[in-house]
């Protein structure tokens, strides 16, 4: 007896094996006389009894079938265990802990921006917290069809709905398409108002979506470097300036390296002191005793001869070439 006995203890559990799955339904669906049922934290346990809930459990801990379970169920508080007949209902493990999902674009945006026919093709990438939020409406929608549903069910959701979403939250806005990043909160919270409305229908819950970064083309990435550049400097003159300098600096090996270099490092120098000069035109400043008075445009910026720049003077102090 002790051995037929045995065969009819079982134990009830899910032991979360898979990463990232939001419910479980256990498999053996005979609930034999002697039945542990065990809870582990994060987890709720939903008795369904002809695809009804009969009882929901949410404390963790270890509880006897019989004397700990049947007694609060709805419909099933008489149920006695005979010798062969177990209790055939379903047990449905629900994971209530939050889950942390990493998202990005399949595939890039063309978002329309003026002067791109094509519109400008960028990727975003972020995160986002999910959770089963209603129980009965998971039963209801998926629990039915599904014996587990993982976060990767619900990125794939996500994803599929995506792309329409960064479109249209960029776009009504009105964002600068060259620097989203500095809006990218106010469009992530509003893609995650419509995210949880839409997975609400199946039970999900979206907590939390947030952009972490926008990526785009390489070639749009260099004019951005390049229009800070500009920025920096004041204009595009000085910029091309600089531009040269770098060029020379870059430019043939051995002394002619060194001598570039020295180049490269008055050219710097006369920009520097170019630039002084137009904040102090530009703030008014009196001229200075003792500096170069403007020459009203009247000879080159830079040495005919060896390209050295000229700072107003009338021969070039590099290589003597007469000026003026």
């Amino acid at each position: 007896m002790g051995f037929i006995k045995n065969q009819f203890l079982s134990v009830i559990e899910w032991q979360e094996t898979g990463e990232g799955v939001l419910f479980y339904k256990f498999q053996n669906q005979e609930i034999k006389k002697g039945s542990k049922l065990i809870i582990r934290p994060g987890q709720d346990a939903i008795f369904l009894y002809n695809g009804r809930v009969e009882g929901i459990f949410q404390e963790d801990g270890e509880y006897d079938i019989e004397s700990d379970i049947i007694p609060f169920l709805t419909t099933l508080k008489s149920f006695k265990f005979a010798f062969n007949s177990p209790l055939k209902a379903e047990v449905l493990f629900i994971n209530t802990k939050e889950i942390l999902v990493k998202w990005g674009t399949k595939n890039a945006i063309n978002l329309p921006a003026p002067g791109l026919p094509g519109g400008m093709p960028i990727r975003a990438f972020g995160t986002f917290n999910c959770r089963v939020a209603a129980h009965d409406v998971v039963i209801d929608k998926l629990a039915g069809i599904r014996q587990t549903y993982t976060v990767g069910d619900v990125k794939e959701r996500i994803i599929a709905s995506l792309d329409q979403l960064l479109m249209s939250w960029i776009s009504k806005e009105g964002h600068d398409m060259f620097n989203l990043q500095i809006d990218a909160r106010n469009i992530a919270k509003g893609i995650e108002g419509e995210l949880d409305a839409d997975m609400q229908t199946i039970g999900i819950g979206i907590s939390g979506f947030t952009i972490e970064s926008f990526s785009y083309p390489e070639e749009i990435r260099k004019m951005q470097e390049k229009a800070a550049a500009q920025s920096m400097v004041g204009d595009v003159n000085k910029y091309t300036q600089i531009a040269a300098a770098d060029s020379m600096g870059k430019g043939g090996g051995g002394g002619a390296g060194m001598a570039s270099d020295m180049v490269g490092l008055q050219m710097g120098m006369a920009i520097g002191q170019q630039m002084v000069n137009q904040m102090n035109l530009n703030g008014a400043a009196p001229q200075t005793q003792g500096q170069p008075a403007a020459q009203g445009g009247q000879g080159p910026k830079f040495c005919p001869n060896c390209g050295t720049p000229t700072t107003g003077s009338k021969f070039c102090g590099n290589c003597g070439t007469q000026l003026l």
